[in-house]
């Protein structure tokens, strides 16, 4: 059942549409910032995730930086936001799973509840797609 009463559905694409740039803006800030932080400071991020036991860690914290960066990046421009979005719920999951698991910790388990969060807002975005105000839609 609808409860629009616009005039023949006027302003509502509109609507969709900037709500779905909001919530762009605001997936995309949390990757940009963390994958900036990463790619700015290799040897920091490199020694947590030698801590954390990955492998080869240096590398693994050029191509976290890059997913998150890169990522971001699409998400907020709206470019190949479907498979960005895709692509940045498996590896917010994949995330969670490897650095938030110590849940007797009620920080990590916080940590890990966002984790799940941001990935809901990924798989909604995946599915709504970038909206109007989107590369995606300038490109048909």
């Amino acid at each position: 059942m609808s409860i629009n009463t616009s005039a023949a559905g006027t302003g509502t694409q509109s609507n969709g549409s900037t709500t779905i740039l909001l919530g762009r803006i605001l997936l995309a800030v949390i990757f940009l910032l963390s994958g900036f932080g990463k790619l700015t400071a290799i040897s920091g991020t490199a020694g947590y995730f030698g801590a954390l036991g990955l492998p080869l860690p240096t590398v693994t914290a050029v191509v976290v930086g890059l997913i998150e960066l890169l990522g971001g990046l699409a998400i907020l421009v709206g470019f190949q936001t479907r498979a960005a979005a895709w692509v940045l719920a498996i590896f917010t999951i994949a995330t969670g799973l490897v650095a938030h698991t110590g849940w007797a910790d009620q920080m990590q388990m916080i940590q890990f509840l966002k984790n799940l969060a941001i990935t809901g807002g990924f798989i909604l975005l995946a599915s709504s797609g970038a909206g109007a105000y989107s590369i995606d839609a300038k490109r048909g």
